[in-house]
């Protein structure tokens, strides 16, 4: 079974009244690029949150965002500086007396200094209860994402399996044509010169030296004995569950040199056509190969 590139995943999960939503979504790309959008509780988490990533998908472009809902807050999150309520408080009663005020002191008159709150720290583990909750969501949106691609892929393994089984059966006739190929070539080049041959202006055996380079020339079995070799390993390739894409990727090159190759020494009609059909059918498979992981 192999694996498309392009996917998505979302995930949810809760610690302690933290709740983190994760989505996961990827592209086809020659490498693994993750780029993490995360909120400000766990942004120091980025790096481990890529390492994760990584242990599961090894290609594709991959964008990851992380929403953290925080619970509620039963208490303010400020308290009162009651030390320094009493000194401010002790202050504005040594100013109203030395003013001679005989007004009394009011809260007003002391909510107008900001020290008299200070904020409550967070407790300790605010942070792990958030990022406890953002492994396992990621977790489940990453099995989403890892389902969707492997379905995509299913599609993808059938596409290529179906171009394999064209170029072979081309191949296939190649291989049957070639030999008749040589026989032919080698008839007409005995009628074409055979007025020639009579007056003894050609050495025979120098033309038959000729002839045998010409069908060595135009000889193409061990371009169709690798093709056959190419052909092998890409469907156990495809067969592994492997993460794969790069591998098909080379030998689909491999494979349109040598069809390539055979084209070039083809000089038959019915032949070149084959050729042309073998192209097609490895360009298909080299666009769906760059949707493999």
């Amino acid at each position: 079974m192999i694996a498309s590139m392009t996917g998505f995943g979302r995930g949810e999960a809760s610690s302690h009244g933290y709740v983190a939503t994760v989505e996961i979504r990827s592209v086809n790309s020659r490498y693994c690029e993750i780029s993490p959008r995360t909120s400000k509780s766990i942004s120091d988490k980025e790096g481990e949150l890529t390492r994760i990533i990584k242990e599961t998908f090894s290609r594709g472009r991959i964008s990851v965002s992380v929403q953290i809902d925080e619970p509620v807050a039963e208490k303010a999150p400020f308290r009162v500086n009651k030390v320094a309520v009493r000194n401010y408080v002790a202050l504005l009663e040594e100013v109203r007396a030395a003013a001679g005020i005989e007004e009394a002191i009011r809260l007003e008159h002391v909510l107008r200094y900001s020290d008299i709150m200070e904020s409550v720290e967070p407790p300790m583990d605010t942070e792990n209860y958030a990022w406890n909750a953002t492994v396992e969501a990621l977790a489940i949106a990453c099995k989403g994402m890892r389902d969707m691609r492997f379905q995509e892929g299913d599609a993808l393994r059938k596409e290529l399996v179906d171009r394999l089984d064209g170029t072979e059966s081309k191949l296939r006739e190649v291989e049957r044509l070639a030999p008749l190929r040589v026989v032919s070539t080698k008839e007409r080049l005995n009628q074409r010169l055979s007025e020639v041959l009579e007056d003894g202006r050609i050495d025979p055996d120098r033309l038959e030296f000729e002839m045998a380079m010409l069908a060595d020339k135009l000889d193409v079995r061990e371009e169709c004995v690798r093709m056959d070799s190419h052909l092998v390993l890409f469907r156990e390739a495809i067969a592994s569950g492997e993460a794969v894409g790069r591998k098909l990727n080379f030998l689909a090159q491999e494979m349109n040199r040598e069809v390539n190759t055979i084209g070039s020494k083809s000089n038959d009609a019915e032949m070149s056509h084959l050729v042309v059909g073998m192209k097609e059918e490895l360009e298909k498979i080299r666009e769906q190969v760059e949707n493999v992981e």
